[in-house]
């Protein structure tokens, strides 16, 4: 039998589990501030005049200003010199100054009125009169339509060489709180296994992995949660119908959940019983390219040299080629922080130079349909000198959780 895998139930492992939010500290004043003068900064080297950030995560993590998208222009503009305003129809202004991190006038417009014409005053009032206007790359196109026309002597580009450049390179406390996120969720992954008993179907274990999510203090349940055992585990995300575990079935757990914001997302696959030789081959080789993808990620190296070595493996030891299956069927990492997939992408071409503080999973599958699949998925930071990991991986198919080097 699996170790760690088997011999408890949900709900003596669901009382188990303590909150753990504390442990760090969320993203403070200082720390918004600082971005706003870091983004303010980039925008002048890159000659841009003024960022528009919609109601996207780029909003949230630069501003602190958590509000989403909706079909009304809710958002925030800062200049290169000069400082932050925001937008908002006016029967919500009196609202989102008591959501506001950072200070600044917020402007409202009326339900018959034009906010775009009011974007454009915006911009006239930041003696912003002409130049180069980036626009949150993350915003829908309406919007982006809408502001351009208002202001056609304006040229326009997406804010990414702003936002995304800046979000990649995450700060130390960034870096402590997705720490501390991989953390939990890993221990809540390995309370999961232990409870796991034949009959077991995934909807319970998808159930139990959101009440331990939130127990253990976690912003909200997870953001994604995917369960799959048998052959199911074969497809990377998942199959629109429960399965019912039974002995020697391979085991594939998925999930994450936002911490101060911030979210976690680990994958663990394991045997529910004893390893047969094609579980134990197939596992070791997911084991092996997750290892070769670490030993490849260094400041300066292209991110698709992730890719590229995770990939060798695989291909090297008979599967694919490329992304054919049975073999490694999509990329093998993306980056991380307040979106659970952010740039950097850890893929094939991408000659995109890693970075300190840059983080990012390493989650090799192999997919053999008809039979099972594994992914394994831990998360690194790149650091000055190589990369460490944020949880340490999988220690072995016996051992998937280390319990014998715990003891």
């Amino acid at each position: 039998m699996t170790i760690g895998v088997g011999g408890s139930d949900f709900g003596t492992e669901l009382a188990a589990i303590r909150n753990r939010r504390d442990a760090v500290p969320p993203i403070g004043v200082a720390e918004h501030a600082e971005r706003v003068e870091r983004a303010q900064a980039r925008m002048r080297e890159l000659g841009l005049s003024a960022l528009w950030l919609d109601g996207t995560t780029n909003l949230a993590w630069l501003t602190g200003l958590k509000h989403g998208q909706s079909e009304r222009a809710v958002g925030a503009l800062l200049p290169a010199n000069g400082p932050l305003a925001y937008l908002a129809p006016a029967f919500e202004v009196e609202r989102i100054r008591t959501m506001l991190t950072l200070p600044g006038e917020v402007h409202g417009w009326e339900e018959d009125e034009d906010p775009y014409a009011l974007f454009a005053e915006m911009l006239r009032e930041a003696d912003v009169s002409g130049g180069t206007v980036a626009l949150d790359d993350m915003a829908r196109v309406f919007l982006a339509e809408g502001m351009r026309g208002k202001l056609p002597n304006h040229r326009y580009v997406a804010s990414g060489p702003v936002t995304s450049f800046l979000r990649e390179r995450k700060t130390e406390q960034e870096v402590a709180i997705l720490r501390q996120a991989m953390g939990m969720t890993l221990e809540i992954h390995a309370a999961a296994a232990r409870a796991l008993q034949p009959g077991v179907t995934t909807s319970d274990v998808a159930d139990f992995l959101a009440a331990a999510h939130r127990r253990a203090g976690f912003d909200a349940g997870p953001a994604f949660s995917i369960v799959l055992f048998g052959e199911p585990t074969a497809y990377p995300h998942g199959v629109p119908y429960p399965q019912t575990l039974a002995e020697g079935d391979m085991v594939l757990i998925d999930v994450g959940a936002p911490l101060h914001g911030y979210v976690s997302d680990i994958t663990r696959s394991y045997v529910f019983g004893t390893p047969t030789p094609r579980q134990r081959e197939i596992w070791e080789l997911t084991k092996r390219a997750q290892a070769a993808g670490f030993a490849a990620a260094r400041p300066g190296a292209a991110c698709g040299g992730i890719d590229d070595a995770c990939r060798g493996v695989v291909v090297g030891a008979g599967f694919g080629p490329g992304y054919k299956v049975p073999g490694l069927p999509h990329r093998t990492g993306h980056g991380i922080g307040m979106d659970v997939h952010e740039a950097p992408y850890f893929v094939k071409g991408n000659a995109q130079p890693l970075a300190p503080g840059n983080t990012g999973s390493i989650e090799p599958t192999i997919a053999i349909y008809g039979e099972f699949g594994i992914r394994l998925e831990d998360h690194i930071v790149v650091t000055e000198s190589g990369a460490a990991w944020l949880t340490q991986p999988a220690q072995s198919v016996d051992d998937p959780f280390g319990l014998e080097r715990a003891a």
